[in-house]
């Protein structure tokens, strides 16, 4: 019986099982270490983009994630949740009346109308207040939970100890000023900034009338309804059913739709998104070029060995998946050390700048998706170089 001895087919089957591609990466150590610094640096470069964009978005909907609500009532004109657009109190009283509601509870809220004072030294800087009813809180923040009796007392606030450190919150004072109004401290809580606003303040309903702006102690406008619905509602339902007994001046969301609305003004409306998706492009298109130098310069060092394999029979096809394992390999070398780097990079600025940054699998997955894809296309412009190589003219 007849055997085909042809070298191509002799030489082809074995080659399926020699990792070409990662000797290749190893074969120069020093190369490797340089290819990893450039690819990692491109890819630190995205991660911190990718992060900051995340502490962005986490930072402005942290405020949202604490009400204590199933559906939530805004003005319909109030185009983000940062921005003051009050609605009317019998609103609420309309809604507590439909079938579904277990409870209907005004949420107030000041973004850029009231000025703190520190208490060290009285310089004034503009804070969000955020207040409600202590009888009936909305708010879900442990430290002010146990606090709500204090806040029934006249001119007594909660004072953020994470917010920035020159406000003066973090340190222990007792007594400071709201717009010129003198405020007892009773306590504090953590939250954090935004990037929007340095530091928050939460005081009762009453306490918060007297510091807006106008005629003191004038019920101030609802900024959120927070409705809890009864046990076994279906909140489809009830929703229906408020958009029936309401006005049309008044928005219904679900918690998800209000984060949605929030997510997508910053993403879409507000500057912050289009930045931060143009840093990360940016890591993008440095590291593509960075992986592309890398990846051509291997591929020309090492011609004379493809073209000797191709020379002995091995297919194109097969030259042309070592190079894209190797780019893949290369993408590895550098994603994997800029992946730690960037961990500790998250904590220190994290605390340092009091922001929300953190590593999650979400990020983690999308970077290494970004890495793989510019260094594949990098290979795949480069791969040309081997598929043109011609035994003869190499030798």
């Amino acid at each position: 019986m007849a055997t085909d001895t042809s070298l191509p087919q002799r030489f082809w089957r074995p080659a399926g099982f020699v990792p070409l591609a990662w000797r290749n990466l190893l074969a120069n150590k020093p190369r490797l270490l340089r290819s990893s610094g450039g690819i990692g640096f491109a890819v630190l470069l995205m991660l911190m983009q990718l992060g900051f964009e995340r502490a962005f978005f986490n930072a402005s909907l942290e405020i949202i994630h604490r009400l204590d609500g199933d559906i939530f009532l805004q003005s319909a004109s109030k185009y983000r949740f940062a921005t003051r657009d009050p609605f009317a109190r019998g609103e609420l009283d309309a809604a507590r009346a439909v079938s579904g509601v277990a409870s209907a509870w005004p949420f107030y809220a000041a973004w850029f109308e009231i000025f703190w004072k520190n208490p060290f030294d009285n310089k004034s800087f503009l804070v969000r207040v955020f207040a409600f009813d202590p009888d009936q809180p909305v708010l879900q923040l442990p430290e002010v939970e146990g606090r709500l009796a204090e806040l029934s007392d006249p001119d007594t606030v909660l004072v953020d100890r994470r917010a920035r450190r020159f406000l003066g919150m973090d340190k222990g004072a007792v007594q400071s000023e709201l717009n010129g109004r003198k405020v007892r401290i009773v306590g504090s809580f953590s939250l954090g900034p935004d990037f929007e606003s340095d530091g928050t303040v939460v005081t009762g309903n009453r306490t918060f009338a007297q510091l807006l702006p106008g005629p003191g102690g004038a019920p101030p406008g609802v900024e959120v309804g927070v409705i809890r619905l009864r046990p076994g509602s279906d909140p489809a339902t009830v929703t229906r059913a408020l958009r029936a007994a309401l006005s049309p001046e008044v928005a219904i969301f679900t918690k998800k739709q209000l984060l949605e609305l929030e997510r997508k003004f910053q993403a879409d409306v507000s500057s912050a998104g289009p930045i931060f998706a143009m840093g990360t492009l940016v890591g993008f298109v440095v590291g593509m070029l960075i992986a592309y130098q890398i990846i051509y310069t291997d591929l020309t060092e090492q011609l004379p060995q493809f073209a000797t394999m191709k020379a002995i029979g091995y297919r194109t096809s097969y030259l042309i998946r070592v190079v894209l394992e190797q780019g893949a390999f290369t993408a590895l070398a550098g994603w994997i050390p800029a992946w730690f780097l960037s961990i500790l990079l998250y904590r220190v600025v994290g605390e340092v700048a009091l922001l929300p940054l953190r590593m999650t699998a979400e990020l983690s997955l999308i970077s290494l998706g970004l890495t793989l894809g510019m260094c594949l296309i990098s290979a795949i412009l480069a791969v040309r170089r081997v598929i043109a190589a011609d035994p003869a003219e190499v030798f």
